[in-house]
């Protein structure tokens, strides 16, 4: 926790600091997270995603205890995976439990075609969808259509979505370990392509880093804000690699 601090408080004063989002913090983990912001004593509230490990009968307490420091956290948005049938009175209880200027964000298990209704349902309650783009197995990398079917899901909802898992680096690519691994920059091109119904496969599958910057520089400011406003947040367990992949790309 000490070392996860130090990396976000000096990463928001850095030369690249417009790139730092949300600082991530499971439940569980959020009396570690107080005990070192009182030691370090921030300029000014830590923005906070709380990340909900302990489930959804856990929110109230955890919700309860940022807003009592507010001096040291701002609470953004709650993040929790969906059972597996995402029905409604689960939503509603989600609504319930986080105040309403707090983004939601909503994991459904991915798997079947049951898992896009799930993320239909998602998007009708108001929060926003969570696609996990990697982890510790196979299993939980998505394949290159099921991401280019989230984005034809999410693009028609017309609301924004949350990318998290194995994205720390901007093109696609395949670790040491075998895994193949999604770039970010390649998400968003897709769904700039999703967007303007033109092919969302292809540049998901691309590993042509010129090729992917290219189409990321051509885009229009308009074009690019509405792009933001679908991708809108994801989540690394790095904070230098996507820094240092984009300055290589000539993309800051």
């Amino acid at each position: 926790m000490p070392d996860a601090v130090r990396g976000h408080l000096d990463g928001r004063v850095g030369e690249w600091s417009g790139v730092m989002g949300l600082f991530l913090c499971p439940a569980s983990r959020l009396a570690e997270l107080i005990t070192e912001l009182i030691k370090v004593k921030p300029p000014k509230p830590i923005a906070l995603s709380l990340v909900i490990d302990t489930g959804l009968g856990g929110v109230p307490k955890a919700v309860s205890i940022v807003e009592s420091r507010s001096e040291l956290l701002a609470l953004r948005m709650v993040e929790m995976p969906a059972p597996s049938d995402v029905d409604e009175v689960w939503l509603e209880r989600v609504s319930e439990f986080v105040p309403e200027d707090v983004i939601r964000v909503v994991e459904p298990r991915r798997g079947g075609p049951e898992w896009l209704d799930g993320v239909r349902r998602v998007i009708e309650h108001g929060s926003w969808p969570k696609l996990r783009c990697g982890g510790l197995s196979q299993e939980n990398f998505p394949s290159v259509q099921e991401v280019a079917d989230f984005l034809s899901v999410v693009s028609g909802g017309g609301v924004a979505f949350k990318a998290t898992a194995g994205l720390h680096k901007a093109v696609r690519h395949t670790d040491e370990q075998g895994f193949t691994h999604h770039g970010f920059l390649n998400l968003l091109v897709a769904t700039a392509r999703s967007l303007s119904g033109r092919d969302v496969r292809e540049a998901l599958a691309s590993t042509d880093a010129e090729a992917l910057t290219a189409e990321a520089k051509a885009l229009s400011d308009q074009a690019a804000h509405a792009v933001r406003g679908v991708f809108a947040s994801y989540g690394s367990c790095s904070l230098a690699e996507p820094v240092a992949d984009l300055e290589e790309l000539g993309l800051l």
